[in-house]
């Protein structure tokens, strides 16, 4: 432990913690726990019992307390997808993800998803936010407008070249109302299909149906701008055959018609004009092959989804969490472009009331999901974290000597429960602890992933 401690680079508060972390007693089951969690950042606390009885005899199968456990509380994992809020639950959710993309483009009979999805027209499109002014980037070619050429890591990429001039109140509305320009990108994407197939839309509902699953990133610059993976059924969906006329060049050629036509307009309101919101002119449409067949790789594709589920507006510098007023943007470290665009979700908040600026000014104004899909895309994230849940409880079953299938028969048991809330999170000590076990638990996963690709002569990314 001292050779350990010794390379921590800690504070020694976070060091006489960890030391009496690991020799209270218990220990070994707090860890036990903290696995069980995946690692979590901030773990919920919670106290209480659960008794389980065979519903016919009343007789008890199985008794749980927080009594008897370390310091008398359950610890389990806070779920949160944010990789800046909790690394360890954003990087399970991340991984949910990808099976939940992937299964929607190569199909996976467990997931109810039959293989050939894989012959379905697919693409990955992304809709952009258009320009609210001249912003410090790399062109593909010679320096930026500035003069500089950029590195990679420089914090001027992404800011406005003259902040007088950019409009900040067009990006944070454009932000604000990104949901419903891809709401209405979606109605006006059917239409545009039915049209280039020479259908009503009644009848374009019988033939084929449209799938989707994506995901929004924050770009350097604050805007929001969303990536799908788009796919043509059937009309019952993926178990049935698109029809002969849906093919990827059609698919492709209504997408980018669909995003020009989307509009969404904003009245006017005290000292802000009327203005008109729409998609940016970059709208990319590239078909999705299968492995080894196109540059764009299944793989490829659900790996890049996952990788934007877990960030939000972070990566712009902006905080995690909501502000309650503006003199709290003077203690912390904001760059000024993102406190700009800060500040006028907070001056915009009176004029648009409704829109809750202000309420969403950390996430520059977005307030939507930044992870969702239609209705027959796939399987969902709540029907993959059943199937964890349902592992674990059966191997819980099994290591108190009972039945695996103990629940699988209706009404067989009856569950009693009492849970309160105790708290939530870590000491200094516990939490540098528990980052060390999710690096951990990630390191033997990849590991045997890395393994499993290897025996399956696979070199594309597979999310375990």
């Amino acid at each position: 432990m001292a050779g350990a401690a010794a390379s921590l680079g800690t504070d020694p508060i976070t060091l006489a913690d960890l030391l009496r972390v690991a020799n209270s007693p218990g220990f070994e089951r707090w860890q036990e726990q903290i696995r069980r969690t995946g690692g979590c950042a901030h773990p919920i606390r919670l106290q209480g019992q659960t008794v389980t009885r065979d519903a016919k005899t009343g007789d008890v199968l199985y008794s749980y307390s927080t009594e008897q456990e370390p310091g008398g509380m359950l610890r389990v994992a806070c779920g949160n997808r944010r990789a800046s809020r909790c690394p360890a639950c954003a990087w399970t959710y991340a991984g949910d993800t990808y099976h939940l993309i992937r299964a929607g483009i190569t199909g996976d009979e467990q997931k109810d998803v039959p293989a050939t999805v894989r012959d379905h027209p697919r693409v990955f499109a992304t809709l952009t936010a258009p320009s609210f002014g001249a912003v410090h980037n790399r062109p593909d070619t010679g320096p930026c407008r500035c003069g500089a050429s950029h590195t990679d890591d420089d914090p001027a990429l992404g800011t406005a070249l003259d902040p007088e001039r950019y409009d900040y109140a067009g990006a944070v509305l454009w932000n604000n109302y990104a949901g419903d320009l891809w709401r209405r990108f979606t109605i006006y994407l059917h239409r545009e299909i039915a049209a280039r197939a020479g259908l009503t839309q009644t009848a374009m509902k019988e033939a084929c149906r449209v799938s989707f699953g994506k995901v929004a990133e924050f770009q350097k610059r604050g805007s929001v701008h969303f990536h799908a993976v788009v796919r043509l059924d059937g009309p019952d969906g993926p178990d049935s055959a698109p029809p002969a006329w849906a093919t990827v060049v059609l698919l492709d050629d209504a997408i980018k018609a669909a995003a020009a036509r989307v509009s969404v307009p904003v009245s006017s309101s005290r000292d802000h004009p009327a203005r008109t919101l729409r998609w940016g002119s970059q709208v990319d449409v590239q078909p999705i092959g299968a492995l080894g067949q196109e540059e764009l790789t299944e793989q490829t594709v659900a790996s890049y989804v996952a990788k934007y589920a877990t960030k939000a507006a972070e990566t712009t510098g902006t905080v995690d969490h909501r502000i309650g007023e503006l003199a709290e943007l003077d203690k912390l470290p904001l760059p000024a472009h993102t406190r700009r665009l800060i500040e006028a979700c907070w001056h915009l908040d009176d004029a648009y009331p409704e829109r809750l600026l202000a309420r969403w000014a950390h996430m520059l104004g977005f307030r939507g999901h930044f992870s969702t899909k239609s209705r027959r895309y796939s399987t969902t994230l709540g029907a993959l974290r059943q199937v964890r849940a349902d592992y674990r409880a059966r191997q819980e079953r099994r290591e108190r000597g009972l039945s695996e299938d103990l629940d699988d028969t209706e009404g067989s048991t009856l569950v009693l429960a009492h849970w309160t809330y105790a708290g939530q999170g870590h000491t200094p000590g516990e939490s540098w602890l528990a980052a060390t076990i999710a690096k951990e638990i990630q390191l033997n996963r990849e590991t045997a992933r890395e393994a499993l690709a290897d025996l399956a002569g696979l070199d594309e990314e597979v999310w375990a």
